[in-house]
């Protein structure tokens, strides 16, 4: 337990000093977000996943694309959304492209979307991916999400271990084709121009704790 707290800490730090060197911000749910936008090197993080271990964005250096998704478990769309992330998640892990799947709603504003429930979906469903509890809310902050589901696609890492955000967006075209995400991660690991880096995502909104 001590060593949660310490790296809970330390991440908030880190966090914490990402979010106060970006200017743009934006008030969500009564909440102030950083809006990063495609091109910006995306906030490292850690935490805690389902499967009781921490999980950082950096630790997973040598995957060709990192997904991030901000999802949860009571949101319908969510809800709708999690076979087929589930389905993306097994096919480009062949193609060494990490999911890192995040739920920034805690406990005591969404029961349902509680550490316990975080884990009894992840078994349900068989995630092949990390399902990480942002209890804090600190990492949802600094990428500026604003509902589940809510994707950021990463780019390849530099030599310091840093990646460009390359797609932010829904994970489809409102449950229908085309596929935004599976579409721009061919189109990333391919080399290919990518259209329409920036999409309006859809969803629940994220229940910020106001500051």
């Amino acid at each position: 337990m001590k060593s949660r707290t310490l790296y809970g800490l330390i991440a908030i730090a880190a966090l914490a000093a990402f979010t106060a060197s970006h200017a743009r911000t934006e008030r969500i749910e009564g909440a102030e977000v950083t809006l990063i936008e495609v091109g910006d090197t995306a906030p490292d993080f850690t935490l805690f996943g389902t499967d009781l271990r921490y999980h950082t964005l950096s630790a997973y250096r040598e995957a060709d694309a990192v997904v991030v998704i901000f999802h949860c478990n009571h949101c319908p769309i969510s809800r709708r959304n999690v076979d087929l992330i589930v389905e993306l998640g097994n096919t480009y892990q062949e193609k060494n492209v990490q999911f890192l799947v995040i739920n920034p709603n805690p406990a005591d504003k969404v029961a349902a979307d509680g550490f316990e429930q975080m884990q009894a979906r992840a078994e349900e469903k068989n995630f092949p991916f990390p399902y990480l509890y942002d209890e804090t809310q600190m990492t949802a902050v600094a990428y500026g999400a604003r509902r589940t589901d809510h994707v950021f696609i990463l780019g390849e890492a530099d030599r310091e271990g840093s990646r460009s955000v390359e797609y932010i967006g829904p994970v489809d075209n409102r449950h229908r084709a085309p596929v935004y995400l599976a579409d721009h991660l061919d189109a990333l690991l391919a080399g290919e121009e990518i259209e329409r880096r920036e999409i309006d995502a859809f969803g629940c909104t994220i229940k910020y704790r106001p500051e």
